[in-house]
């Protein structure tokens, strides 16, 4: 493979995206893919990143863009090192959410979007991340953390930290 990036590892991996889809349609892996190569460079994906996945996947560049920029879980600078996915959608905007956005605020010092000057963490707002039988709750990694507290969150990040 001539692409730098892509390393055969990387290749391996989404080749396992790619086997879940009829031959013809490779391009069906690009979620997958982009998943694999944004985890592979930090938590964020570059253009470089992406034009190596649509070129892998062989498909148009402008059609793996799409995909990068409509969905929320593909970041396009970097992050920091816990990325904290926020849901603030009804049901947790109604079982608390506002509260644990201003703590995280307060505790880390920055606001929604934003990432600590350590780079350890990031505050991202979300919409719903399916766990509304646990709300307010958030997501960081891939770890959910449901029924939060003020006193929660500030266990979790503890052991984060």
């Amino acid at each position: 493979m001539s692409n730098s990036l892509l390393t055969p590892e990387i290749c391996a991996q989404i080749d396992k995206w790619i086997a879940k889809y009829p031959v013809d349609q490779k391009q069906s892996a690009v979620m997958g893919a982009l998943t694999i190569a944004q985890d592979a460079n930090g938590g964020w994906l570059t253009q470089q990143w992406m034009d190596e996945v649509a070129d892998y996947l062989e498909m148009p560049k402008i059609a793996v863009y799409e995909v990068a920029t409509f969905y929320s879980m593909y970041e396009h600078k970097p992050v920091g090192k816990h990325k904290i996915c926020v849901c603030t959608n009804i049901s947790c905007l109604l079982r608390g959410s506002e509260e644990i956005v201003e703590h995280l605020e307060k505790r880390l010092g920055i606001k929604m979007g934003e990432t600590t000057p350590d780079n350890k963490f990031t505050l991202k707002e979300v919409e719903c991340l399916a766990a509304c039988c646990g709300a307010p709750m958030f997501q960081i990694g891939k770890d959910y953390h449901e029924n939060l507290t003020p006193e929660k969150v500030d266990d979790i990040l503890n052991r984060l930290e």
